[in-house]
C-alpha cells in the first residue's frame, strides 16, 4: 500500500483544514490508519486514529473536540479535519498505515 497525503496550507489561528490521506495499491480494510505530526527537534506525536474495519476512533487528549478523524471506504481515503486551529498545532502531519506504512509528510502552519 502507497499512502498520499494532502490538504496542508497556511491558516490563521482559528481556522480550519482538513487533511486527506488516500491509499493506492491494495486494499486496507483491516489495518488502523492514523495521523500524527511532527515539528523540528521533536518526536513525532500521535493526533487521532481509526479502524479502517468497523470506524472506531482514538484522539490524543490534548485534541480530541478539535480534531476529527473520518474515512471515505469507496474512496480509500481518511480525512483528519482539524477546526479552530492554533499557532501551536503548526506541524508536518503524516498518515500511517498501522504505523508500517507512512505517507510524506503535510505540512500545516498556523499563523497568530
Amino acid at each position: 500500500v502507497q499512502l498520499q497525503a494532502s490538504g496542508g496550507g497556511l491558516v490563521q489561528a482559528g481556522g480550519s483544514l482538513r487533511l486527506s490521506c488516500t491509499a493506492s495499491g491494495r486494499t486496507f480494510s483491516t489495518y488502523t490508519m492514523g495521523w500524527f505530526r511532527q515539528t523540528p527537534g521533536k518526536e513525532r506525536e500521535f493526533v487521532a486514529a481509526i479502524s479502517w474495519a468497523y470506524g472506531n476512533t482514538f484522539y490524543s487528549d490534548s485534541l480530541k473536540g478539535r480534531f476529527t478523524i473520518s474515512r471515505d471506504n469507496a474512496k480509500n481515503t481518511v480525512y483528519l479535519q482539524m477546526n479552530s486551529l492554533k499557532p501551536e498545532d503548526t506541524a508536518v502531519y503524516y498518515c500511517a498505515a498501522d504505523q508500517k506504512v507512512w505517507s510524506q509528510g503535510t505540512q500545516v502552519t498556523v499563523s497568530s
